[in-house]
């Protein structure tokens, strides 16, 4: 339980439902340098203020929700996997050069792995938590990893990962409704939250300042900044840059250069000359790309099979087709040519509304 209106209403519904429920919170932080800060009993951020999820209030509003449906509460201490699988990835991503996807990380290995272990160490039958997404089982018992029924809150995108054996013991309670109900729902049942506002920016940055995390990570891991030249497509400099982490395949703000060839926007962030490369908007469309860490849901796809992708989580998706598989690796072509394909990413697979696997680009090809 995250502490926000999702997977508390996610809790109730299934009291509702008759199940014996736990709550359990993942404790991500060391909150002892902060409590002091925090005044118990504060109201929770109403709509329209800003929040980050598994913050020190989060806490709080998740142990209230549980003592509101009259269920255990238990908050699991998971800081030092958290650093190591999901921040320090995080980190050493952007200094590949690659944009990386936290939340993706989070999913894979925070919940459907260390927190499911601890569940089913209390004995649980299956993990429910708040995700918009939804789970069907056929007649053969396979299971099917779907979108969920409020397409503009949909977060299939960042389960991809999730394999048979975890879908068997997954339950998504809200894949069914849409945002507006479950509000509803939770103003139904009397819970605190039921205004609370959707956390939006990564959990672990404060203030959205990615180069401030950034710089004070690669400091604590002795790792050099350096800045380097801008140069467009020709290799003609332009100007220069403070850092290749500052920047993401598409940027357009904070370049600081012009010229005839304007508006530039970032096509290649090169760690191996450390150049920034930029071009114009056409210069940021291609025609497929490579991807790797290759997962499927069950049944793989093959070579040549028609699918719908999506190259992050607020592309609109787009129609490919898949031209090679070889172990863990794919390359898509897509139907027409896509913007900023970035490296890093999840480029996850779809066929009408479920979800048959995904991969990490790896590059764009043209």
């Amino acid at each position: 339980m995250s502490g926000g209106v999702d997977s508390s209403v996610a809790a109730a519904l299934l009291c509702e439902e008759g199940y014996e429920v736990i709550g359990m919170t993942m404790q991500l932080w060391d909150y002892g340098e902060i409590e002091e800060k925090t005044k118990v009993g504060e109201p929770s951020n109403p709509e329209g203020s800003r929040g980050s999820c598994c913050s020190l209030e989060d806490v709080y509003d998740a142990r209230r929700v549980c003592d509101k449906l009259g269920i255990p509460f238990y908050v699991v201490n998971m800081e030092e996997s958290f650093k190591r699988e999901v921040v320090d990835y995080f980190v050493e991503g952007y200094q590949g050069g690659k944009t990386p996807n936290p939340c993706v990380k989070c999913n894979e290995v925070m919940k459907f792995e260390i927190l499911m272990r601890k569940a089913m160490e209390l004995e649980a039958d299956y993990l429910a938590t708040g995700h918009y997404a939804g789970i069907t089982k056929d007649s053969n018992g396979i299971f099917h990893l779907c979108k969920g029924k409020d397409e503009s809150k949909d977060q299939s995108y960042f389960l991809f990962t999730m394999n048979q054996d975890e879908l068997s013991k997954v339950l998504f309670p809200l894949g069914g409704l849409k945002k507006v109900e479950v509000r509803e729902h939770a103003k139904r049942l009397g819970l605190r939250v039921h205004e609370k506002k959707d956390s939006q920016e990564i959990c672990f940055i404060e203030d959205d300042s990615y180069s401030n995390f950034l710089e004070n990570a690669f400091e604590t891991k002795g790792a050099k900044l350096s800045s380097g030249n801008i140069i467009d497509t020709a290799g003609n400099i332009l100007g220069k840059h403070l850092g290749l982490y500052r920047y993401t395949v598409g940027q357009r703000k904070g370049l600081n250069i012009g010229g005839p060839g304007g508006p530039y926007y970032v096509t290649t962030i090169d760690t191996q000359s450390g150049n920034l490369v930029v071009g114009s908007d056409n210069d940021l469309f291609s025609r497929g790309l490579k991807a790797s860490g290759l997962r499927w849901t069950h049944s793989p796809l093959v070579e040549g099979a028609e699918i719908f992708i999506k190259l992050r989580y607020g592309h609109k998706g787009a129609r490919a087709v898949i031209k090679k598989i070889e172990d863990d690796k794919i390359e898509l072509v897509f139907d027409n040519p896509e913007r900023a394909v970035a490296p890093g990413q999840a480029v996850v697979f779809y066929k009408g509304s479920e979800l048959f696997g995904g991969a990490w680009i790896e590059c764009e090809t043209r």
